[in-house]
């Protein structure tokens, strides 16, 4: 196997491992709080039991499921490319090159929309009355981060493999 080859097959590991990740620390996100709510200022604040879970966003959904998607696709991606260790099947070399394009595609815009919800629960939004949930959810929040943070890097390793094919074809046209 050449140099070349050794780091495909370095990075669709890594890919792979970056993916899994992420949907495993996104998969077990939860977090329970007591929260206290006023009903009047006459009386004492009310004990609410209340649960952060990643499936009641739509973007952590999102999120999770472009990364079983592409963890799914490393593994896959990674068994075909040492199967075709001498490239000499073209259009599996295509196939894979396009799938690693839509599987940076999938991971970025996961990424990207549970980052947008991030932010909303982080900051908040005043003009339409959203409030701020890291403050009471912190543990939540800092998982959702540590996963889209995990999503991203997996979704630069892909594009490093997709530039590496690039690269490659190249050469072969020269």
């Amino acid at each position: 196997m050449s140099g070349c080859g050794k780091l495909e097959v370095i990075l669709r590991v890594l890919g792979f491992l970056l993916s899994l990740v992420a949907a495993i620390v996104m998969g077990v996100d939860k977090e329970t709080k007591v929260v206290p709510i006023t009903i009047s200022s006459n009386l004492p604040p009310f004990p609410i039991v209340v649960v952060a879970k990643w499936h009641y966003v739509s973007a952590f959904v999102y999120l999770l499921a472009t990364n079983v998607i592409a963890s799914s696709y490393g593994l896959l991606s990674l068994m075909l490319t040492l199967s075709n260790k001498n490239r000499s099947n073209n259009v599996l070399t295509l196939l894979i090159i396009v799938l690693d394009t839509v599987t940076v595609a999938l991971l970025s815009s996961g990424t990207g929309a549970a980052l947008a919800i991030g932010v909303m629960g982080y900051e908040g939004n005043s003009h339409v009355g959203w409030n701020k949930v890291c403050d009471t959810f912190g543990r939540f929040c800092k998982q959702v981060a540590a996963s889209a943070l995990l999503s991203l890097a997996g979704a630069i390793v892909f594009l490093l493999l997709l530039i590496l094919a690039l690269v490659g074809l190249l050469k072969r046209l020269k």
